[in-house]
């Protein structure tokens, strides 16, 4: 059963979240709030497996929000759910640790499909953002992102193969195709994957991407030749962590 706190300054907002995900047998509400320094005061309480976050809060918003609960370690992954199209909030919210964005107006099995995403350990983006956040890399990076690697004691950690899967998780290769550019059976870089994630420190695939765009490993999609791969290219991108690759939310691996 995947537990879920719903964060709504609207009464009707968590009413018809709670309907939506009481009317299936894996999914159940542990608790609901209001603002966001609530919600970082229930997550202590309740541990819920998601937390459903809005964006648009009274006071300590979502963005805000998220920020705190990552930074106090908890084990409750953030779906950060919001009505604006609008880029900035999207990496805004991944930026402060949530494993995935959607829009509201999502269908509901979207919705229920992100939950559970999310809570086996993957992360989400919406279809109508996943191209333009890649492409607006480029103005959202501090700095020039055609200036040098950036030094950092994290990469210090990774071997000369784990920064190679780095990079190739940068620019949205899934683990079949790392594999096949780097000559390895899937489950090696499944593993390699795992490694990585945890000696950078990153929560799930999204993060990965994030660092790897900061510290210049990977560069912003104008700034290379090759295209997005299919998985990338308007379909709703769900990003396994360490468990599976990443890929478009109808397929596994």
């Amino acid at each position: 059963m995947i537990s879920v706190l719903v964060v709504d300054a609207q009464p009707l907002q968590r009413l018809g979240f709670r309907m939506l995900l009481e009317s299936t047998p894996d999914t159940a509400i542990v608790g609901e709030a209001e603002n966001g320094a609530e919600a970082v005061r229930r997550i202590t309480e309740l541990h819920p497996d998601v937390v459903l976050m809005d964006i648009n809060l009274p006071g300590v918003d979502g963005i805000e929000a998220t920020r705190r609960i990552v930074a106090a370690g908890g084990r409750s992954r953030i779906l950060v759910l919001t009505t604006f199209d609008v880029d900035r909030y999207a990496f805004a919210a991944l930026r402060a640790g949530a494993s995935g964005v959607l829009l509201k107006n999502i269908r509901p099995e979207e919705l229920l499909a992100g939950v559970r995403a999310v809570a086996a350990g993957d992360a989400v983006i919406p279809p109508a953002l996943t191209r333009r956040l890649l492409d607006a890399f480029a103005d959202l990076l501090d700095g020039d992102p055609c200036e040098p690697v950036r030094q950092d004691p994290r990469l210090d950690f990774l071997t000369d193969r784990e920064r190679e899967v780095l990079v190739a998780i940068g620019h949205g290769l899934t683990n079949g195709e790392i594999a096949r550019q780097l000559t390895l059976s899937e489950s090696t870089v499944k593993t390699h994957v795992g490694r990585v994630l945890t000696k950078v420190g990153a929560r799930d695939r999204i993060q990965a991407v994030i660092l790897a765009y900061d510290l210049r490993l990977t560069r912003p999609v104008q700034h290379f030749v090759p295209a997005l791969p299919q998985d990338l290219r308007g379909e709703t991108v769900m990003m396994p962590m360490h468990i599976s690759s990443l890929v478009p939310s109808p397929h596994t691996t």
